[in-house]
């Protein structure tokens, strides 16, 4: 998204107010923790548009919704904040956020590379990484894709991208702007092979005729919430509980369902 200003992007910028604060979990909450976690005195929620599964714009109102923005609401309640997004197109856009302390915490796929400045949950929702061809195209499975003749287009900083810059050896990665824009991108550039989220994948691959998807799926993208490491060790142990208590609660499950979302799973426990 096109910054607009020093503290704008695009106008995607919402104050939520949360309502329905338990004042139980006010009386509870270490100062310390909200401390954390506000250091400007304002709650800050990254939120990434590229995936679809977790995040969506809605058509009429022009707002948020999704289960990331569920569970960023329901973290303000329990820390008697006003949550405010701040919303954009990649997950890398979402990463930079936190590392340039621009966001409080945020929600992305687990990588080792994006750990150098976040410190992740465990995950809370479990999707997957699948490769879309031509129906012609002569590659089948997924060990076919590695090879100098493929280009494989892949949204830029996304978790699939990270990934398969690590795996891959042979095969050519092309990075798409975002993960939107990858079918197009392979579509107009006549290249081999796109990467994906299969939701996002196959969503594209219905508009288009002549597009398959592999059997099998390349990589498990663990979603996890994330924040600063700047923020110590406490902060980063809060919010890891936080996900925990959602995940066994049944929260993350009835978002998933309540936004009907098919193909992703919720994550088991951490031990």
């Amino acid at each position: 998204m096109t910054e607009t200003g020093p503290d704008s992007y695009a106008g995607l910028r919402e104050k939520l107010t949360t309502t329905s604060l338990n004042p139980g979990d006010l009386m509870t909450i270490d100062p310390s923790i909200r401390a954390a976690f506000t250091p400007g005195g304002r709650l800050r929620a990254s939120i990434n548009l590229g995936n679809p599964i977790l995040a969506n714009m809605h058509p009429s109102t022009g707002k948020p919704f999704g289960v990331s923005v569920d569970l960023a609401r329901e973290f303000g309640k329990r820390l008697g904040m006003e949550v405010e997004l701040i919303v954009f197109d990649t997950a890398s856009q979402c990463v930079d956020a936190l590392a340039s302390e621009r966001a409080d915490f945020g929600f992305f796929a687990i990588d080792p590379v994006r750990g150098a400045s976040v410190a992740f949950t465990a995950p809370y929702v479990l999707i997957e990484g699948f490769y879309l061809v031509r129906e012609a195209s002569p590659l089948r499975e997924n060990a076919d894709v590695d090879q100098a003749a493929n280009r494989v287009v892949v949204g830029k900083g996304s978790a699939y991208d990270l990934f398969l810059t690590r795996e891959l050896k042979a095969a050519q990665i092309v990075r798409a702007p975002s993960s939107q824009a990858v079918v197009r991108m392979f579509i107009e550039q006549g290249l081999e092979v796109a990467a994906g989220v299969k939701q996002q994948l196959e969503a594209d691959a219905a508009q288009i005729p002549g597009l398959r998807l592999f059997d099998k799926r390349f990589m498990v993208i663990q979603q996890a919430m994330g924040t600063p490491k700047s923020r110590g060790e406490n902060a980063a142990r809060y919010l890891a509980a936080f996900v925990e208590e959602m995940k066994a609660s049944g929260f993350v499950a009835n978002a998933l369902k309540r936004h009907e979302i098919n193909g992703a799973s919720v994550a088991p426990a951490s031990v």
